[in-house]
């Protein structure tokens, strides 16, 4: 009899290792859902701040020289002119 209750136990652990793992694998695929959602999101703005800094650049270029300078400096660097140096 010991043997048969041995086995039940083992049976048990193995279906609730089972149970876990079926869990595990749903939780899985949310986090990876999620990865995707939150990847796509990053890409969008920022496609939006490239957008948005193109904008800022343009106005700039149009505003009036500084006198004595000559040029106009951008308000911020953007990440090309960061990448340049």
């Amino acid at each position: 009899m010991s043997d048969l209750s041995q086995i039940d136990q083992i049976t048990e652990r193995v279906e609730r290792l089972l149970v876990r793992y079926e869990e595990l694998l749903r939780t899985n695929g949310l986090l990876s859902q999620q990865i995707e959602a939150l990847t796509h999101e990053r890409d969008s703005l920022k496609s939006r701040l490239g957008a948005a800094r193109a904008r800022v650049d343009a106005l700039l270029d149009r505003l009036p020289a500084e006198p004595g300078n000559g040029t106009v400096k951008p308000a911020f660097k953007t990440a090309l002119d960061q990448e340049a140096k």
